[in-house]
């Protein structure tokens, strides 16, 4: 069963999530921010699940560490072969490429709604 944290996560609480996210749990949270609207919006209830980083796809919304920071963003490009992925904003703005090692979780649900393409992501 998805636990809910209990705090909005901001940036510090993300790094928290991610852990849990990596530890193999699903957590339930409430993200702040407006860079992935209208997709989650902020304080928007998200299910995060762990994820086969090997499995995503572009379009997926990933919890994922880029260049010190941990995310909650789309996967902008896919190099399977070198075994990365580029994360980006809804709004545009491109994070940079980070490692499968890096792709903590998958969004599974925000607000209640299943997201679409996430069966058989998750280990």
């Amino acid at each position: 069963m998805p636990d809910v944290l209990a705090a909005s996560a901001g940036m510090g609480a993300m790094d928290a999530v991610a852990a849990r996210v990596a530890a193999g749990d699903t957590v339930d949270f409430r993200p702040r921010g407006g860079s992935m609207v209208p997709l989650i919006r902020s304080g928007d209830l998200v299910t995060v699940a762990p994820v086969v980083a090997a499995r995503v796809e572009t379009g997926d919304i990933v919890l994922v560490r880029v260049a010190g920071t941990t995310y909650l963003h789309l996967v902008a490009a896919v190099d399977h072969e070198r075994q990365r992925v580029q994360i980006s904003n809804n709004r545009g703005r491109v994070n940079g490429w980070t490692s499968h090692a890096r792709v903590y979780g998958i969004c599974v649900a925000v607000a209640g709604r299943p997201r679409p393409r996430t069966a058989g992501k998750s280990p």
